[in-house]
């Protein structure tokens, strides 16, 4: 039976760090800075907005004998889930005789910083892309720059200086050996504890002295008992809403359960149909994955949020976080998602467009949670188009974003299937404006139609990202340019 020792441990430079008794809710940004003095990762929005705090949070690799590494920011994500795992600060890329990383170095030569603020969280961004890929593209490069924001330079010098660093591609690796061994001496164990009457006994990874905990199952049959056990348990992945509750509104859940030690729900399977996606695969990963199948739905993930919250974020995230301008929602719901949810060993299967009964309201019933997505696999003679409208192009909130699926039959819209977020309390599909596409030739549809449908399908209001008047316009406009535009290819 495992110890309940109220620690957290990391991996921390080749040492075993252990934070004993920590509050539940302290962030990795506080612990590295207030009790490491690890004071080269910096706090500026502590909302995952500006990439001060970036900082390099590593896991075994598949072949145990490597460490992969995500960007993390780290103002937003609670220390306790970095238990059994590793951590790289500004401060580790140092090397042994006092030499820096050759992205430290070439910012330097290169004039890529100036009041220095943000530099640290610039360099953890860059040095992280390094690790996989020696030889970035600009794009690559500017992408991964995406959540760090720098009011000096421009990022001229700073695109320039990993360009330069690239070149001394056998020094762009950190310096990890020394971490392997000991992360797997602080592995979490991948086995539930089974009392001696046969029942599940979760270890908290902290109890505080009113019973409140902070515990991180490695099964699913753990998290199906515990949610049973106490169904008001805050569900932790990626954290980048949860973080914002802590640091903005001081939140303080009794019970939270980080999801990221389950290795089922990490899993992307798939048949001939669809993919089923984990509730803890993160964005990045489901990018990757879509990249060439579903390029809209990619670019609308790339723009939505930065490299360190993609890491981190998930699909399952978003759509229990419910938020009325959720990205993924449009997307899923235009291509037919459906939502594998478990309560206790029970399974049900219900379609993303019926999830949501309200404003950050669904169906999920107590203790029932999001076990997986399970997303269509592209059809013959399928389009699907999607385009996100906000005033600043990356990582920022939605206007609305707009989604739609068909088939040309005939020349004959069919099969039609449009959402969207930001015109209702919560992100819906369009069925009177499915009705007027439906059967239709692209060039029989009018901007009239679409406009008395949309008049119809949701009620005017406006609010702070754009007036009614604005939205309502861009959701008709992308409806005939998403109709339009194979044609414009054809021609």
């Amino acid at each position: 039976m495992k110890q309940v020792t109220n620690t957290v441990r990391f991996v921390l430079d080749g040492r075993i760090v252990e934070a004993v008794g920590v509050r539940r809710t302290t962030t990795v940004l506080d612990h590295l800075r207030e009790e490491l003095r690890r004071t080269g990762t910096k706090e500026g929005c502590a909302e995952g907005d500006c990439g001060a705090c970036v900082v390099m949070v590593g896991e075994l690799n598949a072949q145990g004998n490597g460490i992969d590494y995500v960007p993390v920011n780290s103002c937003i994500q609670l220390l306790p889930s970095l238990n059994g795992k590793s951590v790289k600060t500004v401060e580790s890329l140092k090397n042994p005789d006092g030499t820096l990383h050759p992205v430290q170095k070439e910012m330097i030569d290169c004039h890529g910083s100036q009041c220095g603020f943000c530099t640290p969280g610039i360099v953890m961004s860059l040095v992280n892309l390094v690790q996989k890929n020696d030889s970035p593209s600009r794009l690559q490069i500017t992408d991964a720059l995406s959540g760090n924001l720098c009011r000096c330079t421009g990022y001229k010098p700073i695109i320039d200086s990993t360009q330069k660093a690239c070149q001394h591609k056998a020094q762009l690796k950190v310096q990890d050996a020394a971490d392997v061994p000991l992360l797997k001496k602080i592995a979490p164990s991948q086995s539930p504890t089974i009392t001696l009457y046969g029942e599940i006994l979760l270890q908290p990874v902290l109890r505080t002295r009113k019973g409140n905990e902070f515990v991180s199952p490695a099964t699913l049959a753990e998290v199906a008992d515990y949610l049973l056990k106490h169904p008001q348990t805050t569900l932790l992945a990626g954290s980048t809403e949860i973080g914002l509750q802590v640091n903005k509104q001081f939140t303080r859940p009794e019970h939270i359960m980080y999801l990221g030690n389950v290795v089922e729900l990490r899993r992307v399977s798939e048949d001939a149909q669809a993919w089923r996606i984990g509730a803890m695969v993160s964005l990045e990963q489901v990018l990757d994955l879509w990249r060439d199948v579903y390029p809209d739905f990619a670019e609308v993930l790339r723009r939505f949020g930065s490299p360190p919250i993609r890491s981190t974020a998930t699909l399952a995230g978003n759509i229990a976080n419910g938020s009325p301008i959720g990205d993924s929602m449009p997307c899923l719901m235009a291509l037919g998602a459906t939502l594998a949810l478990r309560r206790s060993d029970k399974i049900r299967h219900v379609p993303l467009d019926q999830f949501y009964t309200g404003q950050k309201q669904n169906v999920l019933q107590p203790g029932e949670f999001i076990q997986a997505v399970v997303c269509p696999k592209p059809q013959p003679g399928q389009v699907f188009r999607a385009h996100k409208v906000s005033k600043r192009f990356e990582q920022d909130i939605s206007a609305t974003c707009a989604a739609i699926s068909y088939q040309l039959k005939g020349g004959r819209l069919s099969g039609v299937r449009l959402a969207y977020n930001g015109l209702a309390p919560s992100p819906c599909r369009a069925p009177q404006l499915e009705a007027v596409l439906e059967g239709r030739t692209p060039g029989e549809v009018t901007a009239a139609a679409l406009d008395a449908a949309i008049a119809q399908c949701f009620t005017a209001r406006d609010g702070l990202r754009a007036t009614w008047a604005y939205r309502s316009l861009v959701a008709r406009n992308l409806v005939l340019d998403f109709i339009q535009e194979p044609f414009t290819q054809e021609a």
